[in-house]
């Protein structure tokens, strides 16, 4: 069996993995060997914005999990895309950079997470980003490796939403990462000169000329090593080769929400009944690995536009799509440079509430589904999700082999307060589409449709159309309840030597897209094991 030796072993090369390793690489005297289970980014589609919808179902580059059949979704067996691919899913998301309220990192800390308050992670924030564009409040930081740009192509559908948002009372912001989120707007973008700023090509690509850092790719970890309860290493398998890596000093999980607990599992770091059932030794009975799943569940509705001037128009004519094509390669405009939403809301479903508990993405495409392919028609989207879900779901193992993906049971639509904010949700939706500014565009609602028009059809709906928005979390919850996994320096309870920096330490979601948030995270990390 082959070894290979490092102080620091890092576990994923995702949003979080590739700035840990980039960050730990700069003392030359310390040797990092980052591993990660996917290939290169070579997919021309991971650097072209809209090229998520390739590379969203391409099993080259991304896991393509599903979730288990639910009760609460109608037993649907729904996809749920992960990276896997240098950048993790920082190479196949929507590219939007949303960094949540600054209520969601002090609710963290008032949960007993010492350093996780606004104020203690937001110089991280600052420090990861390289802000083209206004800098309201000085919130932003100008000189970081993450580029993060202001939307310039506008297309006069997103005007008319803004307007109809407007028109129902939603105010217009510049930027959802100021001081205050909540409004209407254009979303901020990971993305330079029209291409995908993933992790990998912020953070990794610059931080690999270094000699003190190895990378491996196609490299599937399979367990942690242990020395009594000190993590010293893993066991990974590539080519048909099983090959040990020694850390002399940590070991750190980046393996996100789902691939994280699944290893911490597979080691023996669980609910021990759970590892009995499987057949897996338990090294440690930690209940709450796997538990506390979170995900921003959405329901879409889509609409026939009055003209032909969406994307859908675009794909179906080969004459177009060349000139689209063409447009991207000679300026970096165009279609092609659009992310999975140009406009957003951050609203209240309640005038009672005190923050936005919903999100809005506006899309000036639509199709049945996201993998499936567009409309033939003309077509656009709003999608709608809640925010803070108190429904909680739970990863599980389906088997000892490594290679066997971890069983996903996400619980959508659990609570009460959750079905109740989803159906709020899409009756704005629907007011929205009956204003002025948005109407004149609408031909008809092809999703739903008039037949879905009471509480109970919309529900019924969400239940059978909606689905991830690709922000899984929390399932090595941080704190120091019984059911924590890691505490406020992310190393896990109850072990040495090994840390977990992804969004599976997530207490709880974070109001708006996770990449910024797991970024933050990689940066703290880096910081928590220097300071060791």
């Amino acid at each position: 069996m082959q070894t290979i030796e490092a102080d620091y072993i890092v576990v994923g090369a995702g949003s979080a993995g590739c700035v840990v390793a980039a960050r730990l690489s700069e003392d030359p005297n310390t040797k990092v060997l980052l591993l990660e289970a996917g290939g290169k980014d070579t997919n021309p589609w991971i650097h072209i914005p809209l090229g998520y919808g390739k590379t969203i179902a391409d099993p080259k580059v991304n896991w393509c999990y599903h979730t288990e059949p639910e009760a609460g979704t109608k037993d649907r067996a729904m996809l749920w895309p992960r990276g896997k691919v240098l950048g993790g899913s920082s190479s196949i998301n929507g590219l939007l950079y949303v960094r949540g309220q600054h209520q969601d990192f002090d609710h963290w800390r008032q949960l007993g997470n010492r350093g996780w308050s606004w104020e203690d992670v937001a110089p991280y924030f600052k420090r990861s980003e390289g802000r083209i564009g206004a800098n309201a409040g000085g919130l932003h930081g100008t000189e970081g490796p993450l580029t993060v740009s202001d939307i310039t192509d506008r297309h006069p559908l997103c005007e008319a939403y803004i307007q109809a948002a407007n028109e129902i009372g939603i105010p217009r912001t510049d930027d959802f990462n100021g001081p205050t989120q909540e409004g209407v707007g254009y979303y901020q973008t990971t993305s330079k000169n029209g291409r995908r700023m993933s992790a990998a090509r912020a953070f990794l690509k610059p931080a690999m000329k270094r000699g003190n850092l190895r990378v491996e790719i196609n490299a599937l970890a399979e367990r942690v090593i242990f020395e009594g309860r000190k993590a010293t290493g893993i066991v990974f398998r590539q080519n048909a080769q099983t090959i040990t890596a020694k850390a002399t000093r940590e070991v750190v999980l980046c393996g996100g929400a789902i691939n994280s607990p699944h290893l911490l599992m597979l080691s023996g770091i669980g609910p021990a009944a759970h590892l009995a059932e499987m057949g897996i030794q338990t090294l440690l009975d930690s209940p709450g690995v796997g538990q506390n799943l979170q995900d921003h569940y959405q329901t879409r509705m889509a609409y026939r536009c009055t003209k032909p001037f969406t994307v859908n128009d675009i794909m179906t004519s080969w004459v177009k799509m060349g000139l689209v094509g063409a447009q991207y390669l000679l300026t970096r405009k165009g279609p092609l440079s659009i992310s999975a939403g140009q406009v957003g809301i951050f609203a209240r479903s309640r005038p009672e509430l005190e923050l936005p508990d919903i999100q809005f993405h506006f899309i000036v495409f639509s199709a049945d589904r996201p993998a499936e392919g567009l409309h033939k028609f003309p077509g656009f989207t709003q999608n709608v999700c809640q925010l803070r879900p108190e429904s909680r779901g739970e990863i599980r193992l389906k088997s000892r082999d490594p290679a066997t993906h971890a069983a996903i049971l996400p619980n959508y639509l659990a609570t009460e307060l959750d079905r109740q904010t989803m159906i709020d949700g899409l009756k704005m939706c629907r007011a929205m589409s009956d204003r002025p500014a948005l109407r004149r565009y609408i031909a008809s609602e092809y999703l739903p449709g008039d037949r879905v028009a009471s509480d109970d059809e919309l529900l019924d709906y969400a239940r059978a159309y909606g689905g991830t928005i690709y922000h899984p979390c929390g399932t090595v919850k941080m704190g120091s309840d019984k059911m924590a996994v890691v505490d406020d320096e992310l190393r896990v309870r109850g072990v040495a030597g090994l840390r977990v920096a992804d969004a599976s330490i997530m207490p709880t979601l974070v109001s708006g897209n996770t990449n910024a948030a797991c970024i933050m995270i990689g940066e703290k990390a880096a910081d928590l094991i220097r300071q060791t």
